[in-house]
């Protein structure tokens, strides 16, 4: 037999306040905003299809799924799912998104179109290279090339990125330095961790930061028409900073994402010799599924074919 959710709204929303409060601190923004805005995907969608919350079902789900599975990705619905389930516990409701239906609409999905995601595209050293050529002193490709040589040099998350501050680094005596990254996703509790920073990104970071005036608070700043300062850059724009990057070198721009400076940091420390240990160790990774995808194809041309034939 199909469930139904038991619906009440009174006890609904003393339960997601509740929750609200316990969880308060516990989730990164990123995750919040995921949850939020596949929520809202899924209301859109029983709106549209007239099925009121009240007699909601596990093969609703499942239809949802199906649904979904036309347009978008397979990670990305199995996220909606995921979201869908944290909301029913959250609102102490059955989890109709782990029911059967929902996990037989998630398999069709998968198998009509596979699990394979599309890789954002590497940003290496060779763009960087390129970069060094056409960037002027704007304040705009001052913050735009500290902000990717930093992305790579600590493999650190968009979010990671735009929440550090100035006094966050130290310099070291040959030019080089440390930064100390207090937000990072694999680091929930707060400690925070130090990441090694080379010589040409702090002379890049110096170079940006008094260009502009910077001399405490938030390193990586929006700028307001006419040039001014502004506040702290958000996360959420880092992708089209690192698109316009590429574009300037000649780079199709549409696979570079907010992940590219981690592929291609990767890329290129597989190509000098890091061995998958070291490469999740360098990028914070707890398992070897994403260096692992990031840098298949440096792994295929290291294999023993490639090897015995002289690659």
């Amino acid at each position: 037999m199909d469930n139904v959710v038991p619906f009440n709204k009174t006890d609904i929303r003393r339960n997601l306040a509740q929750y609200a409060e316990d969880a308060r601190g516990t989730f990164a923004s990123n995750t919040e905003r995921a949850y939020k805005a596949d929520g809202k995907v899924f209301d859109t969608w029983r709106e549209e299809n007239n099925i009121p919350p009240e007699t909601l079902s596990s093969r609703d789900i499942a239809r949802f799924v199906d649904d979904m599975g036309e347009t978008k990705a397979p990670a990305t619905v199995s996220r909606y799912v995921v979201s869908l389930s944290k909301g029913f516990q959250a609102a102490g409701l059955p989890d109709l998104a782990k029911e059967e239906p929902v996990k037989l609409a998630l398999k069709r999905v998968r198998r009509a179109k596979g699990t394979r995601q599309r890789q954002a595209a590497p940003l290496n050293v060779n763009i960087l290279e390129r970069l060094a050529m056409v960037l002027t002193d704007s304040p705009a490709d001052l913050r735009d090339i500290s902000l990717l040589r930093l992305a790579r040099d600590t493999l650190a998350r968009r979010s990671e990125l735009t929440a550090l501050d100035l006094a966050d680094f130290t310099h070291n005596s040959d030019g080089s330095g440390t930064v100390l990254i207090r937000q990072a996703k694999t680091d929930q509790e707060g400690e925070g961790l130090i990441q090694f920073v080379t010589r040409p990104t702090m002379e890049a970071i110096t170079a940006y930061s008094e260009a502009v005036g910077i001399t405490n608070g938030p390193l990586f700043r929006r700028f307001y028409k006419g040039g001014s300062l502004g506040e702290r850059l958000d996360a959420n724009r880092v992708p089209s900073i690192f698109k316009r990057l590429a574009k300037l070198v000649g780079v199709d721009p549409s696979d570079i994402s907010g992940h590219s400076a981690r592929v291609g940091m990767a890329q290129d420390l597989v190509e000098r010799g890091a061995d998958l240990p070291a490469l999740m160790q360098a990028g914070r990774w707890k398992t070897s599924r994403m260096p692992a995808r990031y840098t298949e194809h440096q792994a295929a041309n290291r294999n023993a074919v490639a090897q015995f034939f002289g690659k």
